[in-house]
């Protein structure tokens, strides 16, 4: 059902690195992931009780399916995924097997290769298997499975929205397959956000919901409510949707970071785009929301990010175009400043598989920093779920250089991957910067990493809960380490570096040690 993983998979993911067969057989896995985890959201639906899933909220469910369904058949050939093996999913109105790649009876097959001669995803896969429709797959699937008992306040009004959303998700790419039809869908706190497509602002927030009546005809929408002038929307090709009405906000992207690649959406209109309702991890701001000027900024910078990326190593930029799928703006963190120290934040989430998640970044060459980091995460998170790399427990124990608080053996495990691979970048950025100043903060950046990540390689390695491939993993990390200080930076950055977690560790002992 699941893709195994290899050796060879094993290895090149150990040396932060990832030919285009292993990152596909992330990709392919992730995918598989995804459908099964939307298959279960069917599941629970069916099998929730009446006060979390009402019989109306049910049947719309059913409905909405069916027009992705409808959808589907409409997809060129080519696009069509394999009929299931295993019979329907209980509970469809006519007892058929919903979309070919949607959940239900054995595991998918991926339309993507790593050969590049298969087809781009269809409409209905495409918006499935989109990075923001994890998040909220996952949010759904845990209202949906609330425990016995009676439901108050926001639990009783969760599982109704989230299904609503699930709704302008089926509206979407029906209207990309081409497929006519009227639904009334449902805006929340004044807006209704139609995934790849734009928004359509209803109100202010606070202002509740909204029903929205939709008509799509021969890729133009109507949206209709009641007391206003109508609002029509023409999709255009790949992603965006244009209207002269001032309440529409199109869906914006950034374009393919090299030619020929997929462009890259910079989302700032989802709602489940930032986790929703829950504690956020105290080094990420919340969503932004881009004015032009935003936009004009985060263009400018992806502009060189490429070459940056590509100043690093061509395996960066490879990575990048394979496994970015889609980037969340976030606002700058409380008190920072903009280009100096603490002005930008960053992050990844396990079920948005392919999301950035960055506030604005100052320039291409600290963008392409980010995304290395970021994408050592997302291909490390993974893995993880493919393999078991330890049995360590969840005690927050270690020193990291780059946190001032402890860490689990698996958050240091995954630190120390991405710096590891940080290091590796500058170095090579180092070594092919013409100009002095370039070269010159890439050895210092090289230093700092390098000199972080044999903070904590002998705890890593000294680890007795590794598994074979776990070890096997971390042995390969070593041996990134070990060629990397075969060509050391400037005596002065390395003694810098060096300080600087000496430093960190002797702060970190006195707020932390046994006993005190």
């Amino acid at each position: 059902m699941l893709p195994a993983v290899t050796d060879r998979a094993v290895n090149e993911l150990g040396r932060t690195e990832g030919g285009p067969e292993t990152l596909g057989l992330l990709v392919r896995d992730q995918h598989t992931r995804r459908l099964l985890l939307l298959r279960a959201v069917l599941d629970a639906a069916e099998s929730a009780g009446p006060s979390v899933c009402p019989a109306a909220a049910l049947a719309r469910l059913r409905e909405d399916w069916a027009l992705l369904e409808e959808a589907e058949r409409l997809e060129p050939s080519a696009h069509r995924g394999r009929p299931y093996r295993d019979g329907p999913v209980s509970g469809r109105p006519d007892g058929s097997v919903p979309v070919s790649e949607g959940p239900g009876g054995s595991a998918p097959e991926s339309e993507e290769g790593t050969d590049g001669n298969r087809p781009p995803p269809s409409p209905v896969r495409a918006l499935l298997l989109h990075p923001l429709t994890g998040p909220w797959a996952r949010d759904t699937l845990r209202a949906l499975r609330s425990g016995p008992g009676p439901l108050t306040g926001r639990d009783t009004r969760e599982p109704a929205r989230a299904l609503a959303h699930f709704g302008s998700l089926a509206a979407v790419a029906a209207a990309r397959a081409g497929v006519p039809y009227a639904v009334r869908l449902t805006a929340h706190d004044g807006v209704l956000a139609l995934p790849s497509l734009g928004a359509l602002r209803t109100g202010g927030p606070g202002s509740g919901e909204t029903e929205v009546a939709v008509v799509h005809r021969r890729g133009r929408l109507t949206l209709r409510r009641p007391g206003e002038a109508d609002v029509v929307v023409r999709l255009q090709s790949g992603a965006g949707a244009w209207s002269e009405a001032a309440a529409w906000t199109p869906a914006y992207t950034l374009p393919g970071l090299v030619p020929g690649s997929a462009a890259v959406p910079l989302d700032d209109l989802d709602p489940y785009r930032t986790a929703r309702g829950g504690p956020r991890p105290d080094t990420l701001s919340g969503p932004a929301v881009l004015d032009e000027a935003d936009r004009k900024h985060w263009l400018h910078t992806w502009s060189g990010t490429a070459a940056a990326l590509g100043l690093g190593g061509e395996r960066r930029l490879a990575e990048a175009v394979t496994l970015l799928r889609c980037l969340v703006p976030l606002a700058a963190p409380p008190g920072s400043v903009p280009g100096g120290a603490g002005g930008s934040c960053s992050g990844t989430r396990r079920e948005a598989f392919g999301a950035v998640l960055s506030s604005a970044p100052a320039t291409a060459t600290v963008f392409a920093a980010t995304l290395v980091h970021e994408i050592q995460h997302t291909k490390l998170a993974a893995l993880s779920e493919m393999m078991t790399f330890h049995h360590a427990g969840p005690e927050a124990r270690h020193f990291a250089p780059w946190r001032p608080d402890p860490r689990p053996y698996d958050n240091l495990l995954q630190g120390a991957y991405s710096h590891l691979a940080l290091a590796d970048f500058f170095q090579r950025s180092a070594l092919a910067a013409t100009l002095p100043t370039l070269r010159d903060a890439a050895w210092a950046e090289h230093a700092r990493c390098q000199a972080q990540v044999a903070a904590v390689l002998p705890a890593l390695v000294g680890s007795g809960d590794l598994t074979v491939r776990g070890r096997k993993f971390v042995d390969r990390m070593v041996e990134v380490y070990e060629r990397l200080a075969e060509q050391s930076p400037p005596r002065g950055h390395a003694a810098r570096a060096t300080a600087y977690v000496q430093a960190a560790r002797a702060l970190w002992t006195r707020r932390h040690a046994p006993g005190e």
